[in-house]
C-alpha cells in the first residue's frame, strides 16, 4: 500500500451528483452565451416576449438591444441564475414551467408576440402539454421559437449502436437533465400535436465556440466551424447537433 499518493488526474464527479439539483445549482452552471441562429429567427419587432429557461437573461438582453420596444419576461427554476437575468431583462418568474400559472402572472392568452424555448423543451416531462398552453397565450400573429437536440445524430448513434454507450453528461446531447430526445420529424410531430404550424427549420452543428477554450478561438476553428455548420445543413437529420424551429399557431386549432 503506497500511503500518501495523490493521483495527478482528478476524477470528475458523476454528473446525477451534481446536475440535478436545478433550484439551487450555481449561476455559472449555465453558459452565458445566446443562440445566434434562434434570435435570427425572431420576426418583425415583438412588443412582448416570453423566455422559458432564460438562465441568466444573456439571449434576453440581446433581443432587447434588437428591439428596444420588447418587453422580455423570463421564467428559470434556478434562483442565482433568475436573480443575475433579473438585472438584464424587464421581469423573471422563478419557478417550474409545469408547475407555472401563467395567468396568475399577468401572461394572458393572446397576449404574448414571441416565446422562446431555447435548449429547455428536452428538460419537461410533459413538453406536449405546455405547449399546448403557451400556443393559447401567442397573439394571432406570434411565433414560438425552439432550439431542440437531435438525438439521431450519427456520432450519438454510433456511441450507442457500436460501443453500447449511452452515457449521461453534465451537458450536450446527453445532458442528464434531459427527459425528452427528438429527430427532425417527430420535433415536426411534437410542434403539430400541439396546435403549432412549423414555418421554418434549421439545422445547427457543435457549438464549438462554447466547447473550445477562446484561447483556440481563431481561423482554424472559424474554418472547423464553418464546414461542421455546412454538413449539418447538407445531412441535418443525421449531422445536426440542434434543430431551430420557427412555428406559429395553427388557424385550424
Amino acid at each position: 500500500m503506497i500511503i500518501g499518493s495523490v493521483s495527478s488526474t482528478a476524477v470528475p464527479p458523476a454528473p446525477w451528483r451534481t446536475c440535478l439539483d436545478i433550484e439551487s445549482q450555481s449561476a455559472e452552471h449555465y453558459h452565458d452565451k445566446v443562440n445566434e441562429p434562434l434570435l435570427g429567427f425572431v420576426d418583425g419587432a415583438p412588443k412582448r416576449v416570453l423566455e422559458l429557461g432564460c438562465a441568466m437573461g444573456h439571449f434576453g438582453a440581446k433581443l432587447k438591444e434588437r428591439f428596444p420596444g420588447a418587453q422580455v419576461i423570463g421564467v428559470d427554476a434556478n434562483r442565482a441564475a433568475a436573480a443575475v437575468a433579473a438585472t438584464r431583462i424587464d421581469r423573471v418568474i422563478c419557478d417550474r414551467l409545469e408547475d407555472l400559472d401563467f395567468a396568475a402572472h399577468g401572461l394572458a392568452e393572446g397576449g404574448v408576440d414571441a416565446i422562446i424555448a431555447a435548449d429547455i423543451l428536452e428538460h419537461l416531462s410533459n413538453p406536449w402539454r405546455l405547449l399546448e398552453r403557451l400556443r393559447r397565450l401567442l397573439s394571432p400573429d406570434g411565433q414560438l421559437l425552439a432550439s431542440i437536440p437531435n438525438v439521431r445524430n450519427l456520432a450519438l448513434v454510433s456511441d450507442l449502436v457500436q460501443g453500447g454507450h449511452w452515457s449521461y453528461r453534465s451537458e450536450g446531447l446527453l445532458d442528464i437533465t434531459h427527459l425528452r430526445f427528438f429527430t427532425r420529424r417527430t420535433l415536426a410531430a411534437l410542434m403539430a400535436e400541439a396546435g403549432l404550424r412549423v414555418a421554418r427549420m434549421t439545422s445547427t452543428p457543435v457549438p464549438l465556440y462554447q466547447v473550445v477554450p477562446p484561447r483556440w478561438h481563431g481561423r482554424a476553428l472559424a474554418a472547423v466551424h464553418a464546414l461542421s455548420a455546412g454538413s449539418a445543413r447538407l445531412l441535418p437529420r443525421l449531422l445536426a447537433y440542434q434543430f431551430v424551429v420557427g412555428a406559429t399557431r395553427n388557424a385550424e386549432r
